[in-house]
């Protein structure tokens, strides 16, 4: 029994040794082309949950792909930042606009007298 695990040991180093070593004048495995996102987000509207959902990221050998992560994560920066924006103007307007409801005298003429 040891004579032959030992055999069977040797003709395994040997096979990966020749694989490693004399792998041939030709390239072991060709270059293959970068995996890129397939369905990247929309740049002509605004990013939707539905988009972020069916967004899916392209992996790479130690995890996803750096690139395509701060692409989408930049986009989707840029876009809470312009949305916090609106929401500020509005919130800022709405405000402006409850002001001017609750001072009654702002739609007053001048010379006009409360009748209350």
């Amino acid at each position: 029994m040891f004579w032959f695990l030992l055999i069977a040991m040797v003709v395994v180093v040997a096979a990966v040794t020749l694989a490693v070593v004399g792998g041939g004048d030709g390239e072991v495995l060709p270059e293959a082309e970068p995996e890129g996102l397939v369905d990247p987000l929309p740049a002509a509207r605004p990013v939707g949950r539905a988009d972020i959902e069916a967004l899916r990221l392209p992996v790479a050998a130690r995890g996803y792909r750096m690139a395509d992560v701060d692409d989408v994560l930049a986009r989707l920066g840029a876009e809470l930042a312009e949305r916090d924006a609106r929401i500020a103007e509005l919130e800022a307007a709405l405000a402006g606009a409850q002001a001017a409801v609750a001072r009654p005298d702002l739609f007053k003429k001048p010379g006009e007298e409360d009748a209350s």
